[in-house]
């Protein structure tokens, strides 16, 4: 109602986020490790850039990270 796009976006954004907003605030639950773990996945591909073999993309990150 007060013309601003910019208020707009923050109210849906809230509106479709609430439930995890709340999870925070209730049990102190994030999704960190799971943003941490999905970063080291991207730094080895990176570091790994032109493996074809799937097979063994997924058998160096498992005994580095598992």
């Amino acid at each position: 109602q007060s013309g601003f796009k910019s208020f707009g976006t923050i109210s849906r954004t809230i509106m479709n986020h609430y439930q995890t907003i709340l999870n925070y605030f209730e049990n102190r639950s994030t999704n960190a490790s799971a943003e941490s773990f999905n970063a080291k996945i991207k730094a080895f591909r990176s570091k790994f850039r032109g493996v074809r073999n799937i097979e063994y993309f997924l058998f160096r990150l498992t005994n580095i990270y598992a």
